[in-house]
């Protein structure tokens, strides 16, 4: 190759390389953030999100089934194979920054004949045939192949915030189904403690019937109410079996039992849940992060689009051998090789290259809308979440206020009725207002708790703290805020 040659190929190597690519740069879009969220006093720089999980939710049967569930859990397992597939597309998407090397080979024999091909010889037979090693590569002057890549980046790092996503919402459901499955526990015992009461009641007028001090209807209501509670217990115990059932196909278990040592009114819930601040829930949260990487993309085909109305240009070359009689295929005179380049691009497409340019658009304003969109939802769920837990306490303290005077007015009218100060009615009243009121309070109990994994969730937290158990912690967790760089790009690029 001459220097001229050589002169012009590096030029143009250098030309590609130092052109901007077409399109817009990305820039994250405006979006509106609070100081404070609703239901938030001032402004916390700590956020319960940085809290791992386990130190969340201090119940081991539970940290059991969450670490069960991230190793089993199908919508999680699917999840790593999508992460996996949208990995090798970005490999597909960088291999265009690199020259594409092949071979073609072929033999024949025959008269007038070239490997498969008529050509005059005069009228010789013999074997010929040619092996040539060619390489094609594409200058990216206008920066094509480089939005391509970067789209095919930001694809990639989407459905790893995706998986992220799902491991969030994995966490927080699994967490809901354990407390649920804790408040039907405590809804049958509440059911089997006032069967008894009202068995006891039962068993007191049908003394007071066979001593002819009551009537039939005092011992037929007590019975009637006694088969009411107790027709209840069944069914929990069918709800509770569900939820079971539930709970195991969510940690990718066999249908069955679901072991647990604790009660409803045993767990521990954080006396203090900050929150932190608005502005850093873009940052934390995996679906708007993914959201913003689906932006990204959309914002790099635009360049693909732009770079379309533009030539590419392309090198090419081989080296090989061709000969018209294989034995002659060792000698000097056979070899072949050639250096060339093409320039390809449209000149009539019939609006073509328009409309794909404005459907890219078009994508990236629904991208950008959609994250958006994703940013407003999660301020939302969070400021939910906090009203949540504020106000529920605050039903709590009046319910068990309630529960306690309901319980009180059942000792004080058996008490009564036994000393034939009071009617039956007064039993059976303050013992039917008093099974409905500690069903409440079981429920909002419940609520509270769920308050607090709805907080977690929507704060985005537990997927990028290391389980110190199946995860230990890393030096350092990668959280890629702003612009993404590929770091395989090859200089220059």
């Amino acid at each position: 190759m001459n220097r001229g040659v050589r002169f012009i190929l590096c030029s143009v190597i250098a030309a590609a390389a130092g052109c901007k690519p077409m399109g817009p740069d990305y820039s994250r879009p405006t979006t509106q953030t609070p100081e404070v969220f609703r239901g938030q006093a001032a402004p916390q720089q700590v956020s319960i999100a940085q809290t791992g999980w386990w130190e969340i939710y201090k119940d081991p049967a539970l940290a059991g089934l969450i670490r069960e569930g991230f190793a089993n859990n199908f919508d999680s397992r699917i999840a790593v194979a999508r992460v996996e597939q949208a990995r090798q597309l970005s490999m597909q998407a960088r291999s265009q920054y690199y020259p594409s090397v092949g071979y073609q080979g072929g033999t024949n024999y025959g008269k007038n004949d070239f490997v498969g091909n008529p050509v005059d010889n005069s009228g010789s037979e013999s074997w010929t045939g040619y092996g040539v090693i060619a390489v094609n590569w594409e200058l990216d002057v206008w920066g094509r192949i480089r939005r391509l890549n970067e789209a095919a980046l930001a694809r990639y790092l989407a459905t790893e915030e995706a998986r992220n996503a799902i491991q969030v919402s994995l966490l927080a459901e699994i967490a809901t189904a354990y407390f649920e499955l804790l408040e039907l526990d405590l809804e049958k015992q509440i059911a089997i403690r006032t069967a008894k009461s009202f068995s006891d009641s039962l068993h007191l007028f049908s003394q007071r019937l066979a001593g002819g001090a009551a009537s039939k209807l005092e011992t037929s209501r007590a019975a009637a109410s006694l088969a009411s509670v107790t027709a209840r217990i069944p069914d929990l115990e069918r709800v509770i079996s569900l939820k079971e059932n539930e709970l195991c196909v969510l940690i990718g278990r066999i249908p069955g039992p679901i072991e647990r040592t604790a009660v409803l009114g045993d767990q521990w819930t954080p006396p203090e849940v900050p929150a932190g601040i608005p502005s850093q829930l873009l940052e934390r949260r995996p679906d708007i992060r993914s959201a913003e990487q689906q932006l990204r993309a959309a914002n790099a085909e635009i360049g693909v689009a732009e770079a379309d109305y533009f030539p590419k240009i392309g090198l090419t070359t081989y080296l090989g051998a061709v000969s018209s009689d294989l034995v002659q295929a060792s000698g000097g005179g056979s070899w072949a090789w050639a250096l060339g380049a093409n320039l390809t691009g449209p000149i009539f497409s019939g609006g073509k290259l328009d409309a794909q340019l404005a459907a890219r658009k078009a994508a990236w304003d629904e991208a950008r809308l959609n994250y958006q969109k994703t940013a407003l939802i999660a301020l939302r769920e969070v400021s939910d979440s906090l009203i949540d837990r504020e106000k529920l306490a605050q039903v709590r303290t009046e319910q068990e206020k309630s529960v306690s005077a309901h319980s009180e007015s059942v000792d004080v009218a058996t008490k009564r009725y036994a000393a034939g100060k009071a009617s039956y009615f007064e039993v059976l009243d303050a013992q039917q207002e008093l099974y409905p009121a500690e069903n409440t309070l079981a429920q909002v109990r419940l609520s509270q708790l769920l308050a607090v994994v709805k907080l977690y969730k929507a704060l985005g937290g537990g997927w990028d703290i290391p389980d110190p158990v199946i995860h230990p912690p890393k030096a350092e967790v990668a959280t890629r805020p702003g612009p993404v760089q590929d770091p395989e790009t090859p200089a220059g690029k």
